[in-house]
């Protein structure tokens, strides 16, 4: 799960599992498997990180 931020300043968590796409149009739209898009205050750069930190922790998780 990644937290991420609304564009009215609204938190809110996804799955990063069902991240389809992120784009930029101007502003930043998630795009979920379900369909649902979400647009939000965090660049695509700063979404990629948090999906990447977000899958390293689940595997020092499975090292253990």
């Amino acid at each position: 799960m990644i937290e991420l931020t609304r564009l009215g300043g609204e938190t809110l968590v996804v799955n990063a599992d069902l991240i389809e796409t992120v784009e930029t149009t101007p502003d930043t739209v998630v795009s979920l498997t379900t369909g649902r898009k979400l647009v939000v205050r965090e660049s695509v750069d700063e979404v990629i990180e948090r999906v990447v930190a977000y899958r390293r922790r689940l595997l020092a998780g499975r090292e253990q």
